[in-house]
């Protein structure tokens, strides 16, 4: 056992590699971040920038989902943000009882975990608004002023939901060409390792299989997700057939084909068009209703609200100043399975602890003027999302630092600190975290994941079930998705 502790945490923090548009998340919260703190910094009401954070930080949402489907994603979770933060400081302007605010902060992320998975909103699911509420909390607030701080988010936010959409302009088709030309691929990858099988590679099979299957279904919803059929998505339709005939029969596929259709979709130029073989696709199966896919994750809400409280009472009881990073800790660590919740622990205390000490070398520079801190969480923005493909503890190597930054926004403070605190609280965050996934399993989802990635699916069932686009899934799904 001892000896497979280490082997086990080498293996959740093994990088992978960056997704086919890593730039696009981070170029868009760069856009969405700068511009509302450069203003701040232009009137010199930089302590308003955690209100502007909360709207820009949207733009970290959707970017896989097709236009149509984006634009109502990012308004759901600007809405979703607003109203998180108008319960903190609602909260925080009517009691100034800590263990009551890391009470409301605990309910606060239990619902939005519950929700952010329901829905499948994608990464970086619960933990972004869980960080602007919780952080919300403590910080002091008058009635009155609670809705020019709402009217700060609105206005961040609406700019985010801009930023987010405006790469429609110059490829209005691009979630779902990419989402076909991965199925392609994908499949291709299965048919060639189909060609060269032997009883060695049977497993490596499976796996191929298994990961056409579900990006041949998640590029079925990207084309639903576009709303109203065009010549283009029914052009996309069709290499898609053209795949799921490839995952029937992978030994007469021919790869190459369906590597060079994949290409083509690459850029705007015309979508490859081969026959039309409609009839071999069913009608796509409903959807839930929200009160039925909520209605399953009553545990997942009470380990969230559990977890989330008591480390936020233990960061209180040894002295933390700031008790909701470890209620962040902790509500960013469930997963589907405990195991799953444990490597994502691991992951999350090697990053933050990386992450401090990056924070430790950039405080000279951070703490030369207002200009300087905003482009340093600029730059740490642009980083994390760029990083957070690879593993969730590179990511949190910069993400740590500039959440120990927004921090600075009402005033510079004592780094060596802020460094205790965060480490502190990242510690007992994690610990009591994985506590409360012990306290309360859930083994119905962990079934679920377990058999959800064994043999190939077969294509009467796999293309038509509600399997999400590679960024509707939840965190137990993908490394994306660390956050404050």
């Amino acid at each position: 056992m001892s000896s497979r502790i280490p082997l086990e945490a080498a293996r959740v923090l093994r990088l992978g590699r960056p997704p086919e548009i890593w730039f696009k998340p981070a170029l868009s919260v760069v856009a969405a971040v700068a511009p509302p703190n450069l203003t701040l910094v232009a009137l010199d009401r930089l302590d308003l920038a955690m209100y502007t954070m909360a709207g820009s930080l949207c733009a970290l949402y959707a970017h896989n989902r097709p236009y149509a489907a984006r634009a109502r994603t990012l308004a759901w979770v600007l809405l979703g943000m607003l109203g998180g933060l108008a319960a903190a400081l609602l909260a925080a302007s009517l009691t100034g009882s800590a263990v009551v605010l890391v009470t409301v902060g605990a309910v606060l992320a239990a619902v939005q975990k519950v929700l952010c998975d329901a829905t499948r909103i994608g990464p970086p699911g619960n933990v972004i608004l869980t960080f602007v509420s919780s952080a919300a909390l403590f910080v002091p607030q008058t009635l009155a002023e609670i809705p020019g701080h709402l009217a700060l988010g609105a206005a961040a936010g609406a700019w985010a939901w801009l930023v987010g959409m405006a790469p429609g302009l110059l490829r209005p088709h691009g979630p779902e060409r990419r989402a076909t030309a991965a199925a392609l691929r994908a499949t291709a990858a299965y048919a060639e390792s189909v060609r060269e099988h032997t009883r060695a590679h049977a497993e490596h099979d499976n796996t191929d299989s298994a990961n056409a299957a579900t990006a041949l279904a998640a590029a079925r919803q990207a084309l639903l997700g576009a709303g109203r059929a065009t010549d283009a998505h029914r052009a996309l339709g069709r290499l898609l057939d053209r795949a799921e005939i490839a995952l029937a029969a992978p030994a007469d596929a021919d790869p190459d084909l369906l590597r060079a259709w994949a290409r083509d979709l690459r850029g705007t130029g015309p979508v490859p068009l081969v026959d039309d073989l409609t009839l071999l696709r069913g009608e796509p199966a409903p959807r839930d209703p929200l009160w039925a896919r909520v209605r399953p994750l009553g545990r997942l809400a009470v380990r969230t609200a559990l977890g989330c409280a008591f480390a936020g009472y233990a960061s209180l009881a040894l002295g933390v100043g700031r008790p909701y990073w470890a209620l962040v800790t902790a509500a960013s660590l469930y997963q589907a399975s405990y195991t799953l919740t444990w490597g994502r622990g691991v992951q999350r205390v090697v990053g933050n602890l990386l992450g401090v000490l990056l924070f430790a070398a950039l405080v000279p520079l951070a703490h030369t003027g207002g200009l300087a801190l905003v482009l340093c969480c600029a730059a740490l923005n642009f980083g994390a999302e760029a990083l957070i493909g690879r593993n969730y503890w590179l990511g949190s190597v910069c993400v740590t630092p500039m959440a120990l930054l927004i921090t600075e926004f009402a005033g510079f403070q004592d780094p060596g600190r802020l460094i205790g605190e965060r480490v502190l609280d990242t510690i007992v965050g994690a610990l009591i975290g994985l506590l409360a996934a012990l306290a309360v399993p859930d083994r119905a989802r962990a079934r679920v994941v377990r058999t959800g990635h064994g043999t190939p699916r077969t294509l009467a069932g796999a293309e038509h079930r509600e399997v999400p686009h590679p960024d509707q899934r939840t965190q137990s799904d993908t490394t994306e998705g660390v956050r404050p």
